[in-house]
This record gives structure tokens, sequence and C-alpha cells, in this order.
């Protein structure tokens, strides 16, 4: 009995400790709060404070909610301004070397978004151009009245110009006979577009507000991470990108999403405000929210392949696709016939792979949109560590959808030297301002190689479009030089923009300077100096981010290097 009595006691007593050591971690925290510290300050006190009594971890938000874990299983992790409470089961999957990519991520997010922003200006400065231009022409060429001006509600632009082209005789027709034309015929016939664009009887104002609610404000971009495991990547968007709207971070593995929103929370009220995470399928998610979001970001483990067809209608007009691929032995040639199968191309070897798994990819991109009417422009390509990643922003045109048989081309590459020929899928013919869509000429090349005597491989068909927009990429690069201490990876990244910008844009793939002297059985000298007798003799060359040699002639010469 006297054991019993004891256990109990002790039992109490631990209790009673464990409570006034929750109410104490309770007030420290809000006493933190009155003083009204940085969140992040905030959070890190308390964890700390907590941690050194060996409790359970308690955060309590802006909203009530009280969030309770086990400091001793959780690490911190922080990359920017995000922290995230990482298992040390690792239970969720976490990629640290995905550093760069996601910094990339954010500074093309950023120059998306003061695009698009210029975008929307630009498309209602040229909707209410022609407003100011009717308004100053009717304020400056009329020789009416105002009162009879008001009687006839403004007439229509086919009656002025049926006046300018009759000349004097149409100056003879009273105010009394145009009236009596206008109770005969009624509101005047005009197509829809002309009856925008004139102002009538609405003033310069009122015409301007119209179109302004018409258009609508420019709202915030909603951005879908399709594949969120610990839900790092949106909350860096979150949190990093100024402007940016919601942010919706899927996932269809249980653990991901548990861990997602424990750490949506974790990071307080701004995570909670713009972050939401969902269990779906992807794929589904995407095909049922058609033109929804103005972001896609895509990072797989593996091909991005199975998702493409539903990611490009989710975009919206004008959004822009954020495309990842780390199944580099596909893309590179080590499997041709799963390239095929997954991409619709076929791979070739050579050391331009890297570049041709960027091609591919872009070429399945467009594949998968021109179903839908739509197509791509690519604004940024590049290929990181052991994978590729592409930003496309994607649009809606049955009539540009047809260019796309000029942007592809396959590749027949020389077994025995180095040489490769493109040979584009279609070409036109212009003839009385009409544009006729034909096959492109072929062969391409003869049965042996004229250098070496060899056959040749066939591969492709890939993009032989410019795979950058140097526009875009040197508002990428001067965004990041601005903002580097915001970028944990800024050497890499910026190192990797610095050659994109430098490289020739309408020249697909390259040459290698060593596989050229091993072909000649010679030795190989200084880039430099090779790359000044380039020069000199009149044509471009470029280092690209592939760090070989690309070059091409100029059109004066009429010649191809190769």
């Amino acid at each position: 009995m006297t054991l019993t009595v004891t256990r109990t006691l002790k039992l109490q007593q631990n209790l009673f400790s464990t409570r006034t050591l929750s109410l104490s971690l309770l007030k420290s925290l809000s006493s933190i709060s009155r003083e009204r510290k940085p969140e992040d300050q905030d959070r890190r006190e308390f964890a700390e404070e907590a941690k050194t009594h060996n409790s359970n971890l308690l955060l309590v938000h802006e909203n009530r909610e009280i969030l309770t874990m086990d400091l001793d299983d959780y690490t911190i992790i922080k990359e920017g301004e995000a922290e995230i409470l990482m298992h040390n089961k690792n239970k969720v999957f976490f990629n640290k070397a995905q550093v760069h990519n996601r910094d990339l991520s954010i500074a093309v997010l950023r120059t998306f978004i003061s695009k698009r922003k210029e975008e929307h200006e630009a498309r209602l400065s040229r909707r209410t151009k022609p407003v100011k231009k009717a308004s100053e022409k009717d304020a400056s060429g009329s020789s009416k009245p105002a009162a009879d001006n008001e009687k006839s509600n403004g007439e229509c632009e086919e009656k002025v110009s049926e006046k300018d082209a009759l000349g004097s005789a149409a100056e003879e027709v009273t105010n009394e006979r145009a009236e009596d034309n206008e109770k005969l015929n009624g509101e005047c016939e005009v197509p829809e577009e002309i009856t925008e664009d004139r102002p009538c009887s609405l003033t310069e104002e009122q015409m301007m507000t119209t179109e302004r609610k018409s258009q609508g404000v420019l709202e915030p971009p909603r951005v879908l991470e399709a594949l969120s495991a610990s839900g790092l990547r949106a909350l860096r968007y979150a949190r990093e990108v100024e402007g940016i709207g919601q942010v919706v971070a899927l996932d269809n593995d249980k653990d991901s999403v548990e861990a997602c929103r424990r750490n949506i929370k974790f990071n307080g009220s701004i995570a909670i405000s713009k972050v939401e995470s969902h269990l779906a399928d992807a794929r589904v998610y995407m095909l049922t929210h058609p033109k929804e979001f103005d972001v896609v970001d895509l990072d797989p483990y593996g091909s991005p392949s199975i998702f493409l067809d539903s990611a490009v209608q989710s975009v919206a007009d004008g959004g822009l696709l954020m495309c990842t691929a780390t199944d580099m032995a596909v893309l590179c040639g080590g499997n041709g016939e799963v390239c095929y199968s997954k991409y619709g191309s076929y791979p070739l070897r050579g050391k331009y792979c890297h570049e041709m798994a960027l091609r591919i990819l872009l070429a399945s991109i467009e594949s998968h949109a021109n179903r839908y009417k739509r197509y791509i422009v690519p604004v940024l390509s590049v290929q990181i560590d052991f994978y590729v990643r592409v930003f496309v922003r994607i649009y809606t045109s049955a009539s540009a959808m047809k260019n796309t048989p000029l942007k592809l081309s396959y590749v027949y590459q020389c077994i025995g030297c180095d040489s490769f020929h493109l040979q584009p899928i279609g070409r036109t013919i212009s003839k009385n301002n009409s544009v006729r869509y034909l096959p492109g000429f072929g062969p391409a090349v003869p049965q042996e190689c004229s250098d070496c005597g060899k056959k040749f491989n066939m591969g492709g068909p890939i993009w032989s479009a410019p795979i950058h927009d140097q526009e875009w990429v040197s508002s990428i690069l001067g965004g990041v030089k601005c903002m580097k201490d915001r970028y944990p990876a800024y050497d890499h990244i910026s190192a990797v923009l610095t050659s994109v910008s430098e490289e020739l844009p309408d020249v697909p793939l390259f040459l290698s300077l060593h596989n050229l002297c091993a072909t000649l059985k010679c030795t190989s000298p200084q880039a430099v100096i090779f790359r000044s007798a380039v020069i000199n003799a009149g044509y471009r060359i470029s280092v690209p981010f592939f760090l070989q040699l690309k070059y091409h002639d100029i059109a004066d010469h009429g010649l191809s290097c190769r």
C-alpha cells in the first residue's frame, strides 16, 4: 500500500511539473509576441527554449492553431527565407542539391511577374489609345454645333467616311436630314470592333473606366507546384517572391502532405495565408483546373512525360511552365527506344547530348501543347548537374501553331567523324500576301559522309529554334545581381546565366574542338587562339553553357563552318 501511494505521488508531481513547464512556455511565447519581434526570431527563440527543457515543441500561430511535436525527432533546415522541419527518419524526400534549381526558379518567377505587369499595361495602353485619338478628332474636327451633336448622339464612323468621300456634296446635307435618317435606320449597323473603339456619346474618362472594368485588374499570379514533397519550394515562392498570389502544393503521398502542412504552419502567417496543400494526383488536379494557373512547376523524380499533357492544359494564356527532367541517361542516348516512347524523339550520343536533351524536352512539350491549339515560347533552358530545366511560356493560337514544323528538325550524325546536319520538318512559301506550309526538302545528306565516308545515324525530331530569350536572360541576370544576398546559390546560377547570355541563339547544337582534332589527327590548339582565328576569318563563335564550341558563319560568307 505504501509503495502504491508513493508511485501515485511521483506521477502527480511529474504531471504537475509538465503542466508548469507548458504554462511557462506559453507565457514566454506571449511575452515575445507582445514585444512584436520578427516572426522568424520569435519561432527560433521559442524552439530553442523548448529544446533546452527537453519537452514537446508547442507552436502557437495567429489563427490560434497549436502544433505539437517532439523537437528531438526533427531537424530545422533553412534555405533562403523558408524553414522546414525534416524528420530524422527522412520520411519525406528532400534534395539538398536542388537549391540551384529553386534559386533559378525564383529568379525566373520574379522576372515573369514584372514582364507580365508590363504586358498588361501595354495591352491597356493599346486599347485606350484609339479612344484618345477618336476623342481628339471629335474635339478638333467637329463643325456642328454642340446642341446638334447631342441630338444626333454621335454619328458612326461609316457616315463620317462617306461625308469625306462625297466632299462638298456631303456638306450640303442638313442636320434635319441626318436626324430623319437616324429615325428611319435606327442604330448604325457597324461591327462590334468599331463600336468598342468609338467613344460615341461617352466621354474619354467614361470610356477608359469602362475599358478598365471590362479588362479587370491584374490579379497576382497563381502558382501550382504539382509535386511538392516537403513544400520547401512552395514556401520559398510565397515568402521570397514579391507580388505572388496563391501557391497550391500538391502531392499524392499522405506523409508528404502532412509534412507540407506542418511546414506551412511552422513558417508563420505569410505562408499560412498564401500556401495551401492538397492530397491529390497532380494529373487529375491539373486536368480539372484548365487554364487556372499562371505558373505551373513540374519537378518530378525522373521523367516529367506523364505530366506534360495535363500541365499544358492547366497553364493560363501567356503563363509560365517550369519543367525539370532528371532522366538524363534516357535523354542523352543511353536508351533510345525508351526516350522515343516517353518523349517521341530518338536521341543521339555525342558531345552535344545535354543540349539535345533540352531540345528533345522542348519538342515534347510543344507536341503536347499543339494537341490543344497551343504553342510554346522558351525563355530559358539550362542543364545543371544531373538534370535539365526549361522555362517556357504557353499561348493559344491555331494560326501560330502552324509554325511548329518550322521549329523542329531531324539530326543526321556521322558515325565516323563529328559532323552533323539538320533537316527541318517543314518550310513555308510566301505568295501574294499568303503563306503556304509545305514539307521540308530532303535528303539533307548523302548516303555516305563527304568527310570520312561513313554512314549517318538519324535522330530527332528536336527543337531547332532558339531555346533562350536573350531579353529575358538579361533581365533575370540583372535581377539576380541586384539581389545576390537572397540567393544561397548565387555564384552558381550567376555563372550559368552569364554563360547562357553569351551563347549564339540561332545555332542548334555545337562542335567539340577536341573531337575535330582527333578526327584530323592533330594537336589541339588553345581555345583562345582558335576562337580568335575563327573570328578573324569572319565567323561568329561562342563558348556555350555546355563548355563546348558553338559557331556559325556570318550571312555575307554563305558558308557553313562545321
